[in-house]
């Protein structure tokens, strides 16, 4: 019999709605539970009202730091243990307050390239969001880390941004064509694995007809690392080289900011 974790895992999702759903759906399907009460106690808070982390990283849009940070907050109120988000741009917002949470953060990018490296070792495409690539999120990590991204073409990177859009309109089955027509593209070049490095791209990837064993997905990634962390490594305690800081009580977190709703949001 599996004993259900001691940890509450928050989730600050939204970015977009349908990801984090599908998130949802992993944690539930790959949790090494035989019934209720094994699975992980989880916290949610889906606010797909944080500005558009894409166009913020042009420049072009609001800042949602203060909202992601609200919202990370809000979750260790509620009782949270570990956080995870399931949206990749976030990540470059949520890196300026990271060690400043007082809860420890299972980071996206660090999972799906650690994931990659053991899928692919020799190297990989790289499919993102326009804001994701341009952030360097992934490329300045497998730097550090010494792993091989490849970069589709500006026009190719057009068609993926479209494609994650058409996810959030719910398009899927134009989400899957589009992508799957860049990716025979990709594979022209260079015949290796995908990484979606975006949480709507992996939605798109399985309705594209393309064999599921040639892409690593970012949403996958973030939820193994997520169970490993509940159930392999048991507390996933704080740690103490973080500074400790008491989040802000009763903060509303609708107050820090207005998002326009008709502007699609990148996730």
């Amino acid at each position: 019999m599996v004993s259900r974790p001691e940890k509450t895992l928050g989730v600050l999702g939204g970015m977009g709605p349908a990801a984090t759903a599908e998130f949802l759906r992993i944690l539930a399907q790959n949790a090494p539970a035989q019934r209720d009460q094994e699975h992980p106690r989880i916290i949610v808070l889906s606010d797909p009202s944080i500005p558009d982390r894409n166009q913020a990283v042009f420049g072009s849009g609001d800042d949602p730091t203060p909202l992601l940070r609200c919202g990370l907050e809000r979750l260790i109120e509620w009782g949270a243990d570990v956080l995870a988000v399931p949206c990749n741009t976030a990540h470059f917002f949520i890196d300026r307050f990271r060690r400043e949470l007082t809860a420890p953060f299972v980071h996206i990018v660090e999972a799906t390239v650690g994931l990659a490296i053991e899928k692919s070792p020799r190297g990989a495409w790289l499919l993102s969001t326009s804001g994701t690539r341009r952030s360097g999120l992934y490329t300045d990590y497998a730097r550090r880390v010494g792993y091989r991204f490849l970069d589709p073409s500006e026009a190719e990177q057009e068609r993926i941004q479209e494609s994650l859009t058409r996810v959030k309109a719910g398009k899927m089955p134009e989400a899957g064509a589009a992508l799957r027509k860049v990716i025979e593209k990709l594979w022209e070049r260079e015949n290796t694995l995908v990484v979606t490095a975006c949480t709507e791209l992996p939605l798109a990837y399985a309705v594209s007809g393309l064999p599921k064993d040639r892409e690593v997905s970012s949403l996958q990634a973030l939820g193994d690392a997520c169970i490993a962390c509940l159930y392999v490594y048991g507390n996933c305690g704080k740690d103490p080289r973080l500074p400790q800081r008491q989040p802000q009580e009763g903060k509303d977190c609708r107050s820090l900011g207005d998002s326009n709703g008709d502007e699609q949001e990148q996730g």
